[in-house]
């Protein structure tokens, strides 16, 4: 209601002022018409921001279908959605889809934030970054920027915090929220930011959602629940992540990474879930390229984003229609990972195909052989601060780290 009661005054004040510098008798014409102006772009602004102005959408007739909210369908049609008859006309409106997700970037978040009904674009490559780490385990923040600017340098789509490689399950709740905030203030406004929200409870998870979204995260990225594995069914992830999504303020991601959790989020789920407005893709680190290809062909129509969680299998990845990777390897060799999406999205396969041969063995060494101290290794060769893990998590031996050493040279990159 603010909203529009600012630019609807706005517009008053600007008619106004250029009718009585016109000096004519058409001022009030001109103070008439930019009044109204300004109305309309009130309207607009306070319809997506979720406040209660919607209603005079409705008076005016333009609700179409029918919903749970506040507002029932006023229109001749029939609505599927969740949302009022107003929220619903509004999202039809294909030239102002993409007003609704300013609005939520900007803070005027309504109750939903894809119900305007423009998806974010993921498509790109991604490191989901590791977290400094001074000598004694406390988290490092001028390490940390200082590793963010050089990955800015990277024509990376934008960067993933508090993923897996983040070691987010041994950072605290405040910790999390921190690196997001702090990664947010030193990424180019240009660059998404993802931000791992995943907790075991869908309360929680909804909580620290909502906090990643404060601190800036253009969407969060939420890892399938697992402790109670013996219960997480199809029925169990379908009710968990659309209770994440109806109340987060930011579009989410699904995160299935079977490495780590010893389950995998299933098909059907995702078929499902894939229809909700707010959640706009998958992160899948399962490396089974025939199930992706799966989740790629049932999801077309709903215009869901796959990415492909490792290095190893992105070239394959890109033929079966992923839009981009989110792969561990990019944190040392982003830019050769980025040469490999653009061959992939220009048709040329051979030259893509000779340099996926030379990330495959590089790639395996610091995410399933060695894992994240192989990681934070191999940043310190390529000039980034990788430091060590937190415990339990152990630095790696000498022969594992000649091992590693290795795995690069033999394939030309150091």
């Amino acid at each position: 209601v603010w909203v529009w009661f600012g630019v609807c005054v706005w517009g008053w004040v600007w008619g106004l002022c250029l009718g009585l510098v016109s000096g004519s008798g058409v001022c009030v014409w001109v103070w008439f018409g930019v009044c109204v102006w300004g109305w309309v772009w009130g309207l607009c602004l306070g319809l997506v921001s979720g406040s209660g102005v919607c209603v005079w959408v409705w008076c005016l007739g333009l609700g179409s279908g029918s919903g749970s909210g506040s507002v029932s369908g006023a229109g001749s049609g029939s609505g599927s959605g969740s949302g009022s008859g107003a929220m619903m006309f509004w999202r039809k409106l294909s030239p102002w889809r993409c007003l609704g997700r300013w609005v939520s970037a900007t803070g005027m978040r309504g109750s939903r934030a894809s119900s305007s009904g423009c998806r974010l674009d993921l498509a790109g490559i991604y490191p989901p970054i590791s977290t400094a780490f001074n000598p004694g385990g406390e988290v490092d923040y001028q390490k940390l920027e200082s590793n963010v600017h050089k990955w800015s340098q990277i024509p990376f789509r934008g960067l993933v915090v508090q993923g897996s490689n983040g070691e987010f399950v041994y950072l605290s709740g405040q910790e999390r929220v921190e690196v997001v905030r702090r990664v947010r203030q030193v990424l180019p406004q240009e660059m998404l930011l993802v931000a791992g929200s995943g907790c075991e409870s869908t309360e929680a998870t909804v909580t620290m959602t909502q906090r990643m979204a404060d601190a800036g995260t253009s969407a969060v990225l939420v890892i399938t629940p697992c402790y109670y594995r013996g219960r997480m069914n199809s029925a169990a992830f379908i009710h968990h992540y659309t209770r994440v999504a109806d109340a987060s303020p930011v579009p989410v991601v699904l995160y299935s990474v079977p490495g780590n959790t010893a389950l995998e989020l299933p098909v059907d789920a995702i078929v499902t879930l894939a229809q909700h407005p707010n959640i706009i893709g998958l992160k899948d680190s399962g490396n089974d390229v025939t199930r992706m290809a799966l989740i790629v062909h049932k999801t077309r129509e709903q215009d869901f984003q796959l990415l492909a969680g490792s290095a190893g299998y992105l070239l394959a990845a890109y033929s079966i229609g992923a839009v981009g990777g989110v792969c561990a390897l990019a944190n040392v060799l982003g830019q050769p990972l980025c040469n490999l999406e653009k061959l992939c999205l220009t048709g040329q396969w051979k030259d893509a195909q000779e340099l996926q041969y030379r990330l495959i063995e590089p790639n395996a060494a610091i995410t399933r052989k060695f894992g994240i101290a192989a990681l934070k290794e191999a940043m310190k060769w390529f000039g980034y601060y990788g430091g060590s893990c937190r415990t339990p998590l152990l630095p790696l031996t000498e022969a594992e780290r000649s091992e590693l050493r290795k795995d690069f040279t033999s394939n030309g990159w150091l």
